[in-house]
């Protein structure tokens, strides 16, 4: 049987096609794999399986959280699942297909043991994809396939998907033991506890770990964390060259990096000359690679503290992927990452602050970034015109509209005010409000 030819007890399989088809899923296994299977199954099952596979892997970080951690280690997760869903629509389709387990389902089970989590985790994150997935497809089976076929089918999809689940398990466990043993017997093992060790502010003793990670600890730091949005083959390779690129053009003479599993790394750089947010000039990041910097800060406390700053830059860099460039400097967005750590109650902030001027719409876009510029420039029409590249009259008509649609005095509560400019300028649609949400906050608020 071919994808084109769709009969016998297992063509409903063939039948599939995904719930939401004009808003269609990108793939998250590699063009070979997609490529095979459409010709096996056609395009729009294969379009099922994508969507399925997305939705198991949101259902195992919601059961196991552990299992996420950003949107590299979810997209690694996806692809697994979609793998492992595109195999079974294979065994179902033809028993005589191979059922060796999917390569790409192997990747996140290592990026599983290099982020050293559990086993336990990933064996209840397999049972969790288990139950989902035999739920979707007896759901698409009792849909499609002919009454008087169902029960033979049901049978076969349990028969199928828990013997390839065994399989899986068992092929899984040993991926994860022989990954920790390569992990452990490394060397990497006791640099990441040591690096782990000063993050955490355990006392160490500075000599032995100065021996161990290569890197002098008394000198002034420069932290970084650099991330591919999609996995990669060589994501590691590719992040270390670029962060040791790009820490070198910022003055560093050495640096220490730690993968912190497949897509993400931590670096150190020792900073010998004065450390300049634009000191990277000429410098082109790769495709999907971006850079969260931390403030430069000296001796071991200041390893630790940069190592601080640089998460709170990744963390809002990830809350508005769109709304920054590809490398951020922690003093750059350092109000917003503060303000940002209880996000609804700042979505509120903004929006009492904001009022009308709150909307994620572009209109109000242009009214707050007049507005923010006017105030920052206290308040010289003739210094924000220039800036905004327009006539002095037109920052006079928008700042007046602006404080039209606040809804209160600017003045009384100015810095409250250009907190809130500040935060949706970075932060964006995360702290504003949807564009055909039709309220605005109350003008009685600050009255």
């Amino acid at each position: 049987m071919t994808a084109h030819e769709p009969s016998g007890p297992s063509g409903w399989v063939y039948q599939l096609t995904p719930d939401l088809p004009n808003m269609p899923q990108v793939p998250a296994s590699s063009a070979r794999t997609i490529t095979y299977a459409t010709d096996r199954l056609g395009s729009q099952p294969v379009a099922w399986a994508v969507e399925v596979g997305d939705e198991l892997a949101r259902v195992i970080t919601r059961e196991v959280p552990e299992l996420g951690g950003g949107h590299a280690p979810f997209e690694t997760l996806r692809m697994g699942t979609e793998a492992a869903t595109l195999h079974t629509l294979l065994l179902l389709a033809d028993p005589a297909a191979d059922r060796a387990v999917p390569e790409e389902s192997l990747l996140g089970d290592r990026e599983f043991a290099r982020r050293r989590l559990g086993l336990e985790k990933v064996l209840r994150g397999i049972r969790v994809a288990h139950a989902a997935l035999t739920q979707s497809l007896m759901a698409a089976c009792q849909e499609r396939a002919a009454p008087p076929e169902r029960a033979e089918q049901f049978r076969r999809i349990s028969e199928s998907l828990f013997g390839f689940i065994d399989e899986f398990s068992s092929r899984m466990t040993a991926e994860y033991l022989a990954e920790h043993d390569r992990w452990l017997t490394s060397g990497a093992a006791a640099r990441e506890e040591t690096v782990r060790a000063i993050l955490d502010g355990q006392p160490v003793r500075e000599d032995t770990a100065r021996e161990l990670l290569a890197y002098r600890l008394e000198g002034c730091h420069l932290a970084v964390i650099a991330w591919c949005d999609s996995p990669v083959a060589d994501a590691v390779g590719d992040l270390q060259r670029a962060t040791s690129e790009l820490l070198h053009l910022r003055g560093c003479s050495s640096v220490l990096s730690q993968p912190t599993g497949r897509t993400t790394l931590w670096a150190w750089g020792e900073l010998h000359t004065t450390f300049s947010a634009g000191g990277a000039d000429g410098f082109s990041p790769p495709g999907g690679i971006r850079f969260a910097f931390g403030s430069a800060r000296h001796g071991l406390l200041g390893f630790r503290r940069s190592h601080e700053d640089a998460q709170h830059a990744a963390r809002v860099m990830r809350i508005n992927p769109h709304g920054t460039g590809p490398v951020v400097d922690y003093p750059e967005v350092e109000l917003p990452a503060l303000l940002s750590t209880d996000l609804p109650a700042l979505r509120r902030f903004v929006s009492d602050e904001l009022g009308a001027l709150a909307a994620d719409k572009p209109h109000a876009e242009q009214l707050r970034r007049t507005l923010r510029l006017y105030l920052r420039n206290e308040r010289s029409l003739r210094a924000a015109a220039a800036q905004l590249h327009v006539a002095r009259n037109t920052v006079t008509y928008r700042v007046k509209r602006a404080q039209d649609l606040l809804g209160h005095d600017l003045t009384a509560r100015l810095p409250e005010v250009m907190a809130a400019l500040e935060a949706s300028r970075v932060l964006g649609p995360a702290v504003l409000r949807p564009e055909d949400d039709g309220s605005h906050a109350d003008p009685s608020h600050h009255s």
